[in-house]
């Protein structure tokens, strides 16, 4: 309820006052009586408050593009304006009787003497209403005013109903006379109907007389000495025997004593809705919903004469039939109120728990038969109007807390009255209301457009003219036509159903029947769609039919259709019908039998003295004989095969035919069954037969479902969100998929890019969303797509999230249908966990659910799971419970099994659980929706401001997990995040939220204050280990390679990797963190949104999962806004500290490192340096004095960090970006050859180097060495490379119980295994590449492995590879692989290269690398060129790949691993002779060599590149290429020269190169002999040389010993 009370309602209320807050205390304190309707009267006095302006407000909402949105804040504007007001009328002692519409209506009963003084009071009331809200300004700029009448005298009550439910009315003279004042009166004014003028103390009041004999206004009250309003108020109260003091309730109704008489008493006036909510205990905040529901308003105009007692019985009547109309349908009568001799029934169709597919055709069914029975049976009645309008409204509590009710408010209510006057004496209905009844439309009448009050659109109505079948026979059709472009997707095997039935059906003479059942949208029509041209394309006979619901009442119709479909009258004209159906009968039938198909046919054969004396059941067996003869002649000329389309609305006659007819024809029946379905006994007995095939159709899937959403938008391929957004919400079910693609073409949420456009560097973040989806693989490839049609990729617009885009109508419906099939209490689960998410925790699941116990949560969950509508999560999809803190004061661990389980607490600290290694399914504590779209619709049930109270909860309650795992230490995903930020939080409040300015939700505000940064001082231990001081490093090292090895071998030997906790930190970023940026961005807490965007793209990051993290990133940007070009106008949205801007700039410069943009990931290195406080320079001279800085006075003055804990882990977290920073420039200029780049890169290295010293963190320490030692090998720079490495060995201190350590350690034997390919150690290379086999354990990873089990050496490469496994750092595993690939590759072992390649593959797929499917094909193209038969891939496959990529950003800046690629397919076209593809790639890799280093991949696609010139000078014919022979010999010879001295540090291809060289300098002696000195030295190798000859060969004892396994 969105009220501005000042406080909550108690949780505890007992259900005697809940109601009692629904009802008026005239009911609450009344005696009943035994019969009905009952009639009684009483004086009083009546206070009617009209709200202006609240109709035009309403109708500015109808004409925008948001119903739900506008429902909110119209909900939110009428309750909280209308709450003030019933308290300020309670403080005087009125008793609110109802709030209908727009009006309020409160009445004062007491004595006649007394009705002076009360009125008085009550005028006193009303000026002070005025003064305080009589003008209320909107947003929108329409003004809400008040108008009030004042009547007094004699009141009629009467209670109409039966025993099931009543209804109060106030009836009289002086009721009406409140309706009058009202039409008198003007905004801002009080009127009097003239009985009260005259009944009060006229001396008192400032009056004018607005018309005699019928009102006046009241101007004010005049204060006569010694009157004191205070005593007058103090009389009062003692006429006001119910008058609550208390200023707590405001009504003494709310603190009665508990009274089962009462209370059955009091249930009879509340709706059945209501009822089941309060019997399940829900609070008020969480009973009123946004929904699509039927109105329906019923006015009975009476004659004035009728008398008042005979009026009442005429209204009991119609209230009693209109009830039991409208059930069937799903109605409730929600209110009942009458003015002068009209009386208005609002009933209301679709309310929860109530909602039905066909709502709108039973609200005008139910509404014909009312206005034909009120006109029938009620003899007073004057005039009947009904009207009915369908659409989004408001259902649920406005008031305030003592005293509120249950009503509907949105524009639909008010089109709907306002039909009741411009169209009287109809049944009347708008257009939306026409267009979903489904009705045919000759039950319907276009009415003429009419001026409607405050509604500037009515749009287009209709009056209902009842439910007439026109008794025609149905069209030939399907529901769906077939794809020509797109084939059907998933349903192989039920086509090979229809297959074998057919075969069956003609080759043994047998009738087969195959029915297909499953759910709405599964793709059953496509599916006979595709079985219609199947068939048809063999030369068989197709007769397609789809029926309708309507179709099932009438007796004989799917055949009578059918059989017009056979004969072909069901298309030709009505005046040539019985001419075309004469000639088929012609020679089968006598004539005088013709006219047995007069009624069948409709037509008019002359009846027959045979046929006129045949009873009806001798003419249906001569018509059914016939059918089967003529069916009996055509299956001989033709098979025959018959498509029935929803055959669940087929009649029983129908059925029963149909199984005559698969007993005695070969014939093959398709059908397709919509579950559920409640079928006919005819139907049950057919299903029966042994000739029918039952089929379930199930759902797509996911592969399928994303291919299917390619083909919708257009697309080859779509975003990670959007694929998430599809799959959540679809299920598998293809409408749904349909629909939903649709809806967002409509609502222009995608942005398209052309796919085949060059990728250029952008100088621009905001401008990098379509590279970033290129980046990653197609959904579907662009070959099934024609060549000349467009390839283009779509990506989600900036400012949009996915999460809270609104279901489009149709679905909505749809899974409000299944919603309300549940309980209430399952529907109120459903509704909390919906606004966790599309998974959830059942610790916060139970705590937004007020007053559940344990018991009843699991037995609602299971009732739920049982019912497919949640589904528990498996452990490795399930957050784990090392991971999950629990509140001790309010959760805990939900224990189903009953199992002990180990804890872990702290003092003062919250309790950490772990879960048995071995448990059930269920005790993961986290299930996800399993029903699609339920979890989106449930969603938008809730009110505005009551989801963001909610969403504040589950934010509060997030927050404590949002970091990295136990077996990570807990730690912050960006280092010291938290450190970081303490400062900026303890200077500056978060800001509070609240949608609206004026409200006063204690809910949202107390919430609000919970929702903090994380904090130092939450429960949160780091690890203080991990940060030693620098005098940790001259402690006891491994001091040699040998003695790091073995102190390896000894660790892996000791320590079992299974006893170590797993990492999970991926499923807290999916369950945690990226659930908590929803909740979040929802209650708008931009502040913590963009703290935990910052951490959930740092574990984007770490997973990798590089879109992932630019996701993350591009929602932070939105969040600070567009930056201007002027420096004067750059402002952000936000503002954010130093330290988190500098971690911004990071994030986003190795994203786009990672997507290929080095210029723009430079610059925001350079930025990010430059927040952090250390510039990095922009010309040579800089780097000259830098680097004199770096090596001789920075090294030497390294400072230590700051004795306070907090102030140190500031500094660490400042330090930490540093490094990362420095880590990605030299990267970023390392990729490029030029002498500046490697100053620069250099540059970085030393600042570092440094700067990871002073962090005195061991790990960050031997990680920057390691990356010095690459940076130098890079370069050239042998020395320096080994030095570094062997720095690195000896700074390692290893602990195996830290998931830090292991990682260290991983990264040092990767560069191990590295350094010894590079340097030509191949067997150890192998070894260290494949080394966990012999003692690390291989049990614990799902991955297949390689086993090297028996070579002699200690296998401690592979250690490397088992320790990525376990780490799961799948990109370290991939560099690991690649190590293994190239080194088995040099030694020819093609079958272990087979293997790993195969293992690489599993990990590139599963994320999406570009990078590393380039190495991975390039790998595949070795293979092929030279693996001696063996084949990972074809050679199309590579070439698709190069193709499709070439021009992507992350591989255009990869140039080694391009020029490999070109190269190695230059090769391949050469072999085969294709020159002018050779040339095409050769070109390219020309370009490439320039810019390769001396890394791995450079030197082989060097090697390559130099193989493709001496082919090209040994077998290229002349005249192919522009220059000659000389020439391409002279630049092929530089080519080698530039090799050796640019590859220093590969000496692997050195002898091969060499080798290389000796043919291409043998090739040169043909044409010029000056070049024999030349020549001469290398004469003893040419012999045994050719290009596709040997790899080195190195005699190698161990060689024999290697043995291998698939992987």
């Amino acid at each position: 309820m969105a009220t501005g009370e000042p406080e909550a309602a108690p949780p505890l209320w007992p259900v005697e006052a809940r109601l009692a807050a629904l009802l008026p205390d005239l009911l609450v304190f009344r005696k009943p009586a035994e019969s009905e309707p009952e009639l009684s009267t009483s004086q009083g006095v009546l206070l009617g408050v009209h709200v202006t302006g609240f109709t035009a407000l309403m109708d500015r909402f109808s004409l925008t593009c948001q119903p739900e949105h506008d429902m909110d804040k119209l909900a939110h504007i009428f309750s909280y304006y209308i709450s003030d007001i019933v308290e300020h009328v309670l403080c005087f002692g009125g008793d609110i009787l109802n709030i209908t519409g727009n009006v309020l209506l409160a009445l004062w009963t007491v004595e006649q003497k007394q009705l002076s003084d009360i009125i008085t009071l009550v005028a006193k009331c009303s000026l002070e209403i005025q003064e305080k809200f009589g003008i209320y300004h909107t947003t929108e700029g329409q003004d809400l005013q008040l108008k009030i009448g004042l009547s007094a005298g004699q009141i009629s009550q009467v209670i109409i109903g039966d025993e099931q439910r009543q209804y109060l009315l106030v009836i009289g003279q002086d009721v009406d006379g409140i309706r009058l004042a009202h039409r008198l009166a003007q905004a801002n004014e009080i009127v009097l109907s003239w009985n009260c003028w005259k009944l009060c103390e006229q001396y008192m009041f400032e009056v004018e007389i607005m018309k005699e004999e019928e009102a006046v206004k009241l101007r004010d009250i005049r204060i006569i000495d010694p009157f004191d309003f205070d005593e007058h108020f103090d009389k009062c109260l003692d006429y006001l025997p119910h008058y609550h003091t208390s200023t707590e309730s405001l009504r003494a109704a709310l603190e009665l004593d508990p009274d089962s008489a009462l209370e059955q008493t009091l249930r009879k006036h509340i709706m059945k809705t209501l009822l089941e909510k309060i019997d399940e205990g829900q609070p008020i905040e969480y009973i009123s919903e946004f929904r699509t529901v039927t109105l329906v308003l019923v006015n009975l105009e009476f004659h004035q004469t009728a008398w008042l007692l005979h009026l009442c019985h005429l209204i009991q009547e119609a209230a009693l039939y209109i009830s039991a109309a409208i059930e069937k349908g799903g109605g409730q009568l929600n209110q009942v109120f009458m003015f002068e001799k009209s009386c208005m029934f609002l009933c209301v169709f679709g309310l929860p728990g109530d909602k039905k597919p066909n709502e709108c055709a039973y609200a005008l069914e139910s509404s014909f038969n009312i206005f034909s029975f009120c006109w029938e049976n009620l003899a007073e009645t004057k005039l009947v109007s009904i009207s009915i309008t369908n659409g989004p409204v408001f259902c649920g509590l406005v008031g305030a807390v003592a005293r509120h009710e249950y009503t509907v408010i949105g524009p639909k209510v008010s089109l709907v009255a306002r039909m009741i006057t411009a169209y009287p004496g109809l049944v009347s209905c708008d257009e939306v209301t026409y267009l979903r009844s489904m009705l045919p439309a000759y039950n319907f009448k276009k009415l003429p457009e009419k001026m409607m009050k405050n509604i500037s659109n009515p749009g287009k109505m209709y009056e209902y003219l009842g439910y007439k079948r026109c008794i025609m026979f149905g069209k030939r059709h399907l529901a769906r036509t077939r794809n020509k472009i797109h084939p059907l997707l998933d349903r192989e095997k039920e086509l090979e159903v229809f297959s074998l039935a057919q075969q069956e059906c003609l080759h043994q003479g047998k009738g087969r029947a195959v029915l297909y059942e499953g759910g709405k949208g599964y793709g059953k029509s496509q599916l006979l769609s595709e079985i219609n041209f199947l068939a048809q394309k063999k030369g068989q006979r197709v007769l397609p039919l789809m029926l309708k619901e309507a179709d099932a009442t009438q007796c004989f119709y799917t055949i009578q259709t059918l059989m017009a479909i056979y004969f072909e009258i069901d298309t030709c004209p009505a005046y040539c019908r019985q001419e075309h159906l004469q000639k088929h009968l012609c020679g089968m039938m006598e004539e005088p039998l013709h006219c047995l198909f007069n009624d069948i046919f409709f037509v008019k054969f002359p009846l027959s003295f045979k046929v006129s004396h045949m009873d009806e059941l001798e003419r249906q067996k001569k018509v059914k004989a016939y059918f089967i003869q003529v069916l009996q002649k055509a299956v001989r000329e033709t098979p025959l095969v018959f498509l029935f389309d929803e055959a669940q609305y087929m009649d029983a006659t129908s059925w029963e035919f149909l199984k005559t007819l698969l007993s005695c024809l070969p014939v093959t029946m398709v059908m397709t069954l919509t579950t559920p379905a409640s079928l006919c006994a005819g139907a049950l007995h057919f299903l029966q037969s042994p000739r029918v095939i039952l089929v379930p159709i199930s759902n797509l899937a996911a592969t399928s479902l994303l291919r299917m959403a390619c083909w919708e938008l257009g697309v080859v391929s779509i975003p990670k969100e959007l694929q998430i957004y599809l799959l959540h919400r679809c299920s598998g079910n293809p409408l749904y998929c349909e629909v939903l693609c649709q809806d967002l073409l409509a609502k222009d949420v995608l942005l398209f890019h052309d796919l085949k456009e060059e990728e250029e560097e952008n100088s621009k973040w905001e401008s990098l969303s379509a590279n970033a989806i290129k980046s990653t693989m197609y959904s579907i490839s662009p070959a099934s797509f024609e060549e000349e049609q467009g390839l283009y990729v779509c990506t989600v617009r900036d400012d949009i999230n996915l999460d809270t885009v609104l279901l489009p109508p149709p679905l909505k419906e749809i899974a409000i249908n299944h919603m309300d099939q549940l309980s209430p209490e399952e529907q109120l689960l459903v509704k909390c966990a919906a606004i966790i998410g599309h998974s959830f925790h059942v610790d916060l699941l139970q705590h937004l659910l007020p007053g559940w116990d344990k018991n009843k949560l699991l037995q609602v969950l299971g009732a739920l799971v049982d019912m497919h509508v949640l589904h528990w999560l498996s452990e490795s999809q399930g957050l784990p419970a090392e991971s999950t803190l629990i509140s001790p004061s309010t959760i805990h661990v939900i224990n189903l099994t009953k199992q002990k389980r180990k804890s872990v607490s702290d003092a003062g600290s919250a309790s950490l659980v772990r879960l048995p290694e071995e448990k059930p399914l269920s005790q993961t504590n986290m299930l996800a929706f399993g029903m699609p779209l339920l979890r989106e619709a449930a969603w938008e049930l809730w009110p505005k401001e009551q989801q963001i109270a909610l969403h504040l909860e589950c934010a509060c309650f997030l927050q404590d997990m949002a970091c990295r795992c136990n077996s990570c230490h807990r730690e912050d995903f960006v280092p010291f995040h938290r450190f970081a930020v303490s400062s900026a939080k303890s200077s500056s409040r978060i800001p509070r939220f609240c949608t609206y300015k004026d409200t006063g939700s204690v809910l949202t505000q107390v919430t609000t204050d919970k929702l903090q940064l994380p904090s130092p001082q939450d429960s949160f231990q780091f690890q203080e280990t991990t940060f030693r001081s620098q005098e940790v490093f001259s402690g006891q090292h491994c001091r040699t390679e040998r003695e790091f090895l073995d102190q390896v071998n000894r660790q892996m030997a000791q320590n079992n990797l299974e006893k170590d906790l797993p990492c999970y930190c991926r499923q807290i970023l999916m369950l945690v963190l990226s659930p908590l940026i929803q909740h979040c961005l929802i209650i708008g807490e931009t502040t913590c949104t963009f703290y935990y965007l910052l951490e959930a793209a740092a574990a984007s990051l770490d997973l990798p999962d590089n879109y992932l993290a630019f996701f993350y990133l591009k929602k932070a940007s939105s969040l600070l806004g567009q930056p201007s070009a002027f420096l004067f106008l750059k402002r952000r949205k936000m503002k954010i500290c130093q330290f988190e801007e500098a971690t911004f700039c990071r994030l986003r410069s190795e994203v786009c490192f990672n997507m290929g943009h080095i210029t723009l990931a430079k610059t925001l290195a350079r930025q990010a340096l430059r927040l952090l406080k250390r510039s990095f320079p922009w010309t040579w001279f800089g780097v000259l004095f830098q680097r004199f800085l770096e090596k001789y006075w920075y090294s030497s003055s390294l400072r230590h960090p700051p004795n306070c804990l907090t102030e140190n882990k500031k500094q660490l977290a400042i330090l930490q970006q540093r490094v990362h920073c420095l880590s990605l420039l030299w990267q970023l200029y390392n990729l490029e050859a030029t002498a500046s780049s490697r100053r620069f890169a250099y540059l970085a290295t030393l600042m570092q180097k440094n700067s990871a010293k002073e962090s005195a963190n061991e790990t960050q320490v031997v990680s920057t060495y390691l990356d010095l030692s690459r940076f130098s090998q890079n370069m050239g720079n042998k020395e320096k490379w080994l030095h570094c490495e062997q720095v690195a060995i000896q700074k390692s201190s290893l602990c195996w119980f830290s998931r830090e350590g292991l990682l260290s350690t991983a990264h040092l034997l990767q560069a191990l295994a590295y350094t010894k390919l590079c340097l030509g150690h191949l067997d150890f290379s192998i070894k260290l590449g494949n080394r966990a086999g012999t003692s690390g354990p291989r049990a614990f990873s799902p991955h297949p492995q390689l086993d090297l089990t028996h070579c002699s050496f200690t296998s401690l490469g592979f250690q490397a590879h088992e320790l990525c496994r376990h780490l799961k750092k799948p990109a370290l595993d991939n560099l690991v692989l690649s190590v293994l690939f190239r080194s088995t590759f040099l030694r020819k072992k093609f079958h272990l290269c087979v293997q790993v390649l195969e293992s690489q593959w599993m990990l590139i797929s599963q994320g999406h690398d570009v990078l590393g499917l380039a190495c991975f094909y390039s790998a595949c193209l070795d293979l092929l060129l030279y693996g001696r038969g063996v084949l990972c891939r074809p050679f199309s496959e590579c070439l698709d790949f190069t193709q499709h990529y070439e021009h992507s950003c992350v591989l255009t800046s990869q140039s080694g691993i391009m020029l490999g690629l070109h190269s190695s397919l230059a090769i391949w076209f050469a072999q085969n002779s294709q020159w002018n593809l050779f040339e095409h790639h050769f070109s390219k890799a020309c370009q490439l060599v320039k810019r390769t280093n001396a890394s791995l991949f450079g030197s082989h696609g060097f090697v390559r590149f130099l193989e493709c010139n001496v082919l090209m000078l040994q077998k290229m014919p002349k005249g192919t290429f522009k220059r000659s022979s000389s020439e391409s010999y002279r630049q092929t010879l530089q080519y080698f020269k530039d090799f050796f001295s640019r590859c220093v540090t590969c000496p692997v291809y050195h002898h091969r190169v060499s080798k290389l060289k000796a043919t291409a300098m043998s090739c040169g002696k043909r044409e010029s002999m000056a070049l024999t000195n030349m020549i001469r030295p290398l004469n003893t190798c040419l012999a045994t040389v050719s290009i596709e000859g040997e790899f080195m060969e190195e005699n190698n004892p161990l060689e024999n010993k290697l043995t291998t396994t698939k992987i």
